[in-house]
């Protein structure tokens, strides 16, 4: 399994780009700005899409995406999320006034896009040696995150989430976990901050990491603009004892 990290920053500016995963170069995780370092040929491989929660930095992607590929392929791409993100996604993307019908288009019988409705607990075969597990977070809009296992281990990603006890009971309940990549968008001082759109800091998740049984590799992610050196600073100190790395654009995260 190889993800290689197409963005994963809280915000856009030079050589910053939102969050999306490209796994094994077929399935997407997220689809945010990221996406558009895509060449057309890579966009053409894409069979499937799991999307976190439906805010923008997440799935502006996959519009472009399909305003990109519409033509070009003969099958629709999967997209893979709860009720209320594809809800979300109909009403106010995907509604012919911000962006064309793609679930319609080139009609109904051979759409683009395919809505595929998946809740927590849920799992989905990516392919005969790799399954998705969806599981809770808490955010300010409902999402989740998800576990991908496969022959050599196992990678679970959070989406944006904060200090929530579902988070820490579902990834225990998982036989393994190798590496998790969860986010830290604010430094300490914007705790109120971090309280009010629910993300974490490097002091609560330092906090919150006691109730992990496993002891896996962690990438942090989320990061906004201008609060890298801050979050970077404060994790040395938050998160010690803890293998950890701040995840940049490119970066690659591979099961050898």
């Amino acid at each position: 399994m190889r993800i290689k990290v197409l963005g994963c920053s809280g915000g856009v500016g030079p050589g910053l780009r939102t969050t999306s995963l490209l796994v094994d170069d077929e399935f997407l995780i997220d689809a945010g700005t990221g996406v558009g370092d895509l060449t057309l040929a890579q966009q053409r491989r894409i069979r499937g899409v799991f999307l976190t929660h439906a805010h923008l930095d997440h799935v502006c992607g996959l519009a472009f995406m399909a305003d990109n590929l519409f033509d070009l392929i003969d099958r629709p791409i999967a997209v893979y999320a709860t009720a209320q993100t594809l809800a979300a996604l109909r009403e106010h993307i995907f509604n012919w006034t911000i962006w064309p019908d793609f679930s319609t288009l080139p009609n109904v019988d051979q759409p683009l896009l395919r809505w595929c409705d998946i809740g927590v607990g849920d799992t989905l075969a990516l392919d005969d040696s790799r399954e998705l597990t969806v599981f809770p977070v808490l955010h300010t809009v409902p999402a989740v995150g998800c576990a991908i296992a496969g022959r050599r281990g196992t990678f679970a990603f959070t989406g944006d989430t904060y200090a929530d006890d579902r988070l820490w009971t579902a990834l225990n309940a998982l036989p393994r976990l190798d590496k998790l990549m969860i986010e830290i968008a604010f430094a300490d001082e914007q705790a109120a901050l971090g309280h009010a759109s629910k993300h974490f800091t490097p002091s609560l998740l330092g906090s919150e990491l006691h109730k992990l049984r496993h002891h896996p590799k962690l990438y942090l992610t989320h990061h906004k603009p201008g609060c890298e050196g801050s979050i970077e600073r404060q994790c040395r100190s938050a998160l010690r004892g803890w293998d950890y790395v701040h995840v940049k654009r490119g970066d690659v995260i591979a099961f050898d």
